[in-house]
């Protein structure tokens, strides 16, 4: 059975996201994270349907009253959190066209969290779209995972061989996985992550395609503790012969109860006709702006506040998951 994973350009049936709900956890920004979100969610819903998971009642009623009159289908599910890029399915399609939800473990980023009804999503989604799904015994999370749709693949070594994932696992045996369930049989292994990232260097908060052989690729200042790595990255990148754009880290350094949070434009989302920016009122959004809307000619690159749901962690790549289209294997 050949699986092949998308590129996140081509074309969607639908994104898949979940809806924030544990203000202890939002660390009292539940409020204005929501209300950033449900900006991001209106204009999404106007380019593909949105298919929301909501964690209990109240949660529901919150979203569809700031959701309302929107191209979103509400699901109740078991959640821990929101960031189902992780936690959910990474949709693939089969050499016949047809789209099947693969099903990896999934433990908060090497055991950080709860996790237990967050590890239940892609069940979940499975028995909501009636779709069949595939279980695979490894540790994956989609924010680890970039590619061009092509079977080239980027992720970082310090996240896919972190010893709390899937200890004594070696690159070899997870490279043999990744062909196997998703088609990606070229890795580029980058070193690590930004300062402050709570997933180990996830790959979408450093590097993004943009087209076949193309990546954006962060890019900080001198004075930045990001820089040495993230000029690393670049010169790495090059050398395996991609076309690389320097996209800006943000200029601003945040912390929250004393950890720099991990603040990234290359958290950005590619929809149906519409590219989504997090941007965090920083002397560099429009900068990242001009970059993005360069190397995206054919869709609208739009930016919307993200400062209260950075402080949770992550932005809007993190908070979804396409479903490409074609028909689900059942």
């Amino acid at each position: 059975m050949e699986l092949r994973m998308p590129a996140e350009w081509e074309p969607h049936a639908a994104t898949w996201a979940s809806w924030p709900f544990d203000d202890e956890e939002w660390r009292g920004f539940l409020a204005p994270a929501r209300e950033e979100y449900a900006a991001v969610l209106r204009r999404l819903s106007a380019f593909e349907p949105v298919e929301l998971l909501v964690h209990d009642q109240d949660t529901e009623d919150d979203a569809r009253q700031r959701l309302e009159g929107c191209d979103v289908r509400f699901h109740r599910g078991p959640l821990d959190d929101v960031w189902l890029r992780d936690n959910g399915p990474i949709f693939v399609r089969r050499e016949d066209g047809s789209i099947h939800l693969t099903h990896w473990r999934f433990n908060a980023w090497g055991q950080k969290y709860d996790y237990a009804l967050d590890a239940r999503a892609p069940e979940t989604i499975a028995r909501i779209l009636g779709a069949r799904r595939v279980e695979i015994d490894l540790v994956m999370e989609g924010g680890s995972l970039e590619t061009d749709g092509t079977g080239l693949c980027l992720t970082t070594r310090q996240c896919l061989l972190h010893p709390r994932r899937n200890p004594g696992v070696q690159p070899a045996e997870l490279q043999r996985e990744l062909h196997r369930y998703l088609g990606l049989d070229r890795v580029i292994w980058l070193e690590r992550g930004l300062e402050g990232d709570h997933t180990d260097g996830h790959i979408d908060t450093l590097t993004r395609f943009v087209a076949p052989g193309k990546v954006v690729s962060s890019i900080a200042g001198q004075g930045d503790s990001n820089h040495d790595l993230l000029l690393e990255n670049f010169h790495q990148l090059k050398s395996y012969g991609l076309e690389v754009v320097k996209l800006p880290l943000p200029q601003e350094r945040r912390e929250l109860e004393g950890v720099r949070l991990p603040m990234t434009y290359a958290n950005f989302y590619i929809a149906n006709g519409i590219v989504l920016v997090p941007l965090y009122g920083d002397p560099r959004d429009d900068e990242a702006m001009h970059v993005l809307s360069k190397v995206f000619p054919g869709r609208l690159v739009e930016g919307f506040p993200a400062r209260a749901i950075i402080t949770s962690g992550g932005a809007f790549h993190c908070l979804t998951q396409q479903q490409p289209t074609g028909a689900l294997a059942r």
